[in-house]
């Protein structure tokens, strides 16, 4: 591509077709909003109940909607989630995987069954997920991978081993993709959010001495809102981001160099 070449629609994505696993509640709702914004047709999965009225929200965008409950760290699961939104939209182009779980508890405490689900839910699922849509990306000559990793991709997991060793594998998962999947023109990239203001995070942020500590930890000086997760998605789901392969992109206020 020449610097001639270059035009801001390159960040659209309409008609483009995406998966969001858990796209319709938490952090997920986030991810699927901007890729609707930008003009995909969303395709939710997981085992949340159907949100009818966050989809009718993504719809007023003009895009299209689906919803499949899927327990997805079954790998048939996966197949079946990939065809039916081929199925349904024509292709998959765009696959963003956020399903996640972070039980916490005492490191003596913590056995194999916080662990097992744990992994099962963040780290299988994804692979599950990616391995499906690549079966149908690399035909294609195109596609997007989005992994949602955490900054316990990069530090220890005080409380939460397993969820710490599951976002550490999504980078590897992501790297060991990108290796295998960049010569096909797919493009495979992660996000690690900093501390958000979710329902899963209400715990701190209404503790003031957690939030205090988080808030002066971080750069910025504040806690994420969802909406600052929405600009890297578009990026990373567009065709501005062709280049950009393997990455991990931290979206944490500064959080990390401090």
């Amino acid at each position: 591509m020449e610097i001639s070449d270059f035009k801001m629609d390159m960040f659209s994505i309409k008609g483009k077709n995406a998966i969001v696993t858990g796209g319709n509640t938490g952090l997920g709702q986030a991810f699927s909003t901007a890729l609707a914004e930008a003009g995909a047709n969303i395709f939710m999965a997981g085992v949340d109940p159907e949100d009818k009225a966050f989809a009718q929200t993504l719809e007023a965008r003009g895009v299209k909607t689906f919803y499949m409950f899927a327990d997805l760290t079954k790998e048939d699961t996966a197949r079946e989630v990939v065809e039916k939104c081929v199925e349904v939209f024509g292709s998959i182009d765009i696959l963003v995987n956020c399903a996640g779980i972070c039980p916490i508890d005492d490191v003596l405490s913590y056995d194999a069954k916080k662990w097992n689900p744990t992994i099962a839910v963040n780290l299988n699922a994804a692979f599950y997920m990616s391995h499906e849509a690549a079966k149908f990306m690399v035909p294609q000559k195109s596609g997007k991978i989005i992994n949602i990793a955490s900054l316990f991709s990069f530090l220890g997991g005080q409380g939460a081993p397993a969820y710490a060793a599951s976002k550490h594998g999504i980078v590897g998962l992501t790297k060991a993709y990108c290796d295998e999947l960049a010569m096909h023109n797919i493009q495979v990239n992660a996000i690690a959010p900093g501390y958000f203001k979710t329902k899963a995070a209400a715990a701190s942020v209404e503790d003031p001495e957690r939030s205090k500590w988080i808030v002066g930890h971080t750069p910025e000086g504040r806690w994420g809102d969802v909406a600052d997760l929405m600009g890297a998605t578009v990026f990373l789901a567009s065709e501005a981001s062709h280049f950009v392969n393997g990455h991990t992109l931290a979206v944490d206020g500064g959080w990390l160099v401090r």
